[in-house]
Formats: structure tokens, sequence, C-alpha cells
């Protein structure tokens, strides 16, 4: 997927190195990424201890959120898809049997929220 792709909402997958470097200064020693998504400026980031949202903010996007949950924290997710007048999917992720989901992502229609949920599970076992 391409820019276009990341400018209309679809998440992309980046490539694990260039994560790495970037979260250099977040990720404790022996700590790999397996898998990051790209959603316009922010990033979805699978370590191999912990999953990390990353929400870049303001228009510079230089003030950033780091969102660090643990994989045992998550007590379940859900994606909702899209539909034919809905055009939005939807990830929500629930910590610690919190009533509400913590976080929340939107996507537009395509498969990537199918990769993402695919990781998820995989990681929450």
């Amino acid at each position: 997927m391409g820019l276009f792709d990341g400018l209309m909402g679809n998440a992309s997958t980046a490539k694990a190195e260039e994560v790495e470097e970037e979260l250099s200064d977040l990720l404790i020693d022996n700590e790999n990424v397996d898998v990051a998504f790209k959603l316009v400026r922010d990033l979805i980031v699978f370590t191999d201890r912990r999953l990390i949202m990353v929400d870049k903010q303001g228009m510079t996007g230089k003030k950033t959120d780091y969102h660090s949950v643990p994989y045992n924290s998550i007590s379940h997710f859900s994606i909702e898809t899209a539909g034919t007048f809905d055009l939005d999917a939807e990830l929500k992720i629930w910590i610690s049997s919190g009533a509400q989901p913590t976080i929340s992502k939107q996507f537009k229609k395509d498969h990537s929220i199918y990769d993402i949920q695919k990781v998820l599970a995989s990681k929450c076992t």
C-alpha cells in the first residue's frame, strides 16, 4: 500500500527495522519489533513483549503519545468491518476487563484490519 492508502486511513505494513530505529528510546534491551502497521502518521507496533500504539499529534507531529500495553493485560478485542453505507472499519481493545474499550482506531474499508486482528489474536493467546 502506498501514500494514497495511508492518507485515506488504510493501514500499511511498516518495515520493522525502521520502526525499531524510530522507537529505539522506548524499546527495552533485546525487545524486537515483530510487525508494525502505519496509519497516516500513527503506528500500531507489535513487539515480542507488548503492543505499542504511537499517536503523532499536532500539525508537525513532534508531539507524540506512546501507549504501551502488555499482551497479558488485554482482556479482549473486537473488529467491526465496513458495510455498504458505513465505510469505516474499527478496532477496539479492552484493557484489564474495563467496561469500555481503552483503545479504539478507525480504518477505511480494506483488509488491513483483518491482518491486525490476526497478529493481535496470535499475541493474546
